[in-house]
């Protein structure tokens, strides 16, 4: 200690004495200092800058409405002794009294309409989506439009061999067309769009023309079959996964005539009768079945 201190005091002892003197005064200030600052509390942290004013939510916007009307018709049938009898038009303009056992209900299963047609060759069908627009459309936006009224599409998943939707709308009606195979060309397809007519009855039903579409779109007529299953116009009863009827004019029907393909296709129970001109088909129970067939009588206007 004492060579630390010699080399900072050169003076002799009695400057040895006055610096060892000084340290001691020095020492006895610093530790009470020290002291000081240990024992203070540490400096408080920063005030945290003010709190900005948070943007305050607005309110949910509700989900886009989507016009998807009923693709059903429910027409008023009349009562008479315990039956009900509905007037209906078939989609070629053909009208018929529809006469049935009031617990069947035919009225309130509600009736679409089916029709074949020929474009160029190709036989495509007209079919009423059970599901309406939305089951077509999915909510997205079509492709393109051949007409005003018509709108392509894209293939739907799980169709199967059916490729593109051509999707007619007829008043409150609609009306898909879907291709299969290599499809209709663009052509084809304008001459469809263009020329098939749709009208309206003051009872909601839809008759269908082609006579603006040329030479080569051609509707199916009563009668008409591909692959010994009928194709012309009828009207569909029901539908979805439950109890289905189907009326389709046919002259000279027989009661073996081969049944639709939208009630053979379904892998149930089927009954088949002939009334007149119109081959009768139903699939549900079996009730429901024998009702059909023995109760209903059908005669052209």
């Amino acid at each position: 200690m004492a060579e630390r201190f010699d080399v900072i005091e050169s003076g002799g002892e009695r400057g040895r004495r006055r610096w060892i003197g000084l340290v001691v005064v020095l020492a006895l200030l610093l530790v009470p200092a020290v002291s000081l600052l240990v024992s203070q509390d540490p400096d408080p942290a920063p005030a945290p800058d003010p709190v900005l004013p948070q943007p305050v939510p607005g309110p949910i916007r509700s989900l886009r409405t989507i016009d998807n009307p009923p693709n059903v018709l429910h027409a008023e049938a009349t009562e008479r002794g315990g039956d009900e009898v509905l007037d209906v038009v078939f989609p070629h303009g053909a009208r018929a009294k529809v006469r049935y056992p009031a617990e069947l209900g035919l009225a309130d299963m509600g009736s679409r309409p089916f029709q074949g047609v020929w474009v160029e060759g190709s036989y495509r069908q007209f079919v009423a989506p059970y599901g309406g627009e939305m089951q077509i459309t999915q909510g997205g936006e079509p492709i393109r439009n051949y007409a005003p009224n018509v709108t392509l599409w894209p293939r739907q998943a799980g169709s199967g061999g059916y490729g593109q939707v051509l999707m007619f709308a007829f008043g409150p009606w609609r009306l898909a067309m879907y291709d299969r195979g290599t499809g209709l060309s663009f052509e084809e397809r304008t001459a469809l769009a263009e020329g098939l007519r749709g009208k309206v009855t003051k009872d909601g039903y839809l008759v269908l023309s082609a006579e603006d579409a040329g030479d080569g779109v051609r509707l199916a007529q009563p009668g008409d079959a591909v692959r010994g299953e009928p194709v012309g116009p009828q009207l569909w009863f029901g539908g979805g996964a439950g109890t289905m009827v189907v009326l389709t004019p046919a002259p000279g029907c027989e009661r073996t005539a081969t049944v639709p393909d939208v009630i053979s296709g379904r892998g149930r129970p089927v009954d088949s009768v002939c009334r007149g001109d119109v081959q009768v088909t139903v699939t549900g129970s079996q009730r429901f079945r024998d009702q059909v067939v023995q109760g209903i009588r059908i005669t052209y206007e």
